[in-house]
């Protein structure tokens, strides 16, 4: 199946400062993730057919209005997250989505696969062997995961399950599409793991709230992302906190 990658320049804290929508199909395509308007999909415009995305965040979804009305595409979103859709693109969706769910495209089927803990509502689509997998992972770096609306838990168990369907590649929407699956998400279980060790010995050595267990966790300069840090290491904490690892009450974290 046939899968144009465009490369949109939109306001993001990612580091490339693009985000990558994806049409699907050489007629009856999906519109994956229209960052921004764009000339380049304004010249597939014709053969759209459908639009979804696979998170709500704004770097992710401002083309969806224009593209939506331009196009009369058929708008999905993902079940039980229609109010959130609207609220972030400004349209009501036709249809909505949640696991299995396949849309016809090219005669064929681009099936949808839930992948929250970035985000709640995040999925991944399946176009053949390749997964569009959003913020799920990154070829270099790593995701933030922050609270919260970030959860921990989840993103690890997404990262896990993609893994195991052992897609042939990833295509993302910040950087380049990852042809090594399996390492790539071997390598971002091993630093949230990594990460988490850290956030626990910070808590352990006497560390209680988020600035002092991010200073200690992190050990190197923050400038530009101290906030997103602050967020993913309270999405470590309320981890660490429901699997009784530690006591976290929001503001204050203490050994178990």
């Amino acid at each position: 199946m046939r899968i144009e990658r465009v490369p949109i320049a939109v306001s993001t804290r990612g580091a490339t400062g693009r985000t990558a929508a994806y049409v699907v199909g050489r007629s009856d395509a999906l519109l994956v993730d229209p960052a921004a308007p764009d000339g380049r999909l304004e010249a597939e415009l014709g053969r759209i057919a459908h639009l979804a995305v696979t998170h709500h965040h704004p770097d992710h979804v401002g083309g969806v209005q224009a593209y939506a009305e331009a196009a009369d595409a058929t708008v999905w979103c993902r079940y039980g997250r229609e109010a959130a859709f609207t609220d972030a693109t400004g349209v009501t969706p036709d249809r909505t989505f949640r696991e299995g769910t396949e849309i016809l495209v090219d005669g064929g089927t681009v099936s949808v696969h839930e992948t929250p803990g970035h985000a709640p509502e995040h999925v991944a689509f399946a176009a053949g062997g390749t997964l569009l997998v959003g913020d799920l992972a990154v070829a270099d770096g790593s995701v933030v995961v922050g609270a919260p609306e970030g959860d921990m838990r989840s993103y690890l168990t997404s990262l896990r399950r993609v893994r195991a369907m052992a897609p042939e590649r990833l295509s993302p929407g910040h950087g380049p599409v990852v042809e090594d699956p399996p390492s790539v998400c071997e390598r971002l279980l091993r630093h949230r793991l990594g990460r988490e060790a850290r956030v626990l010995a910070a808590v352990e050595t006497g560390n209680r709230d988020v600035a002092e267990i991010l200073d200690v966790a992190y050990g190197k300069d923050l400038t530009g992302v101290r906030d997103l840090a602050g967020m993913t290491v309270r999405a470590h904490l309320d981890k660490l906190h429901y699997e009784g690892r530690i006591e976290w009450d929001g503001s204050r974290a203490d050994p178990a």
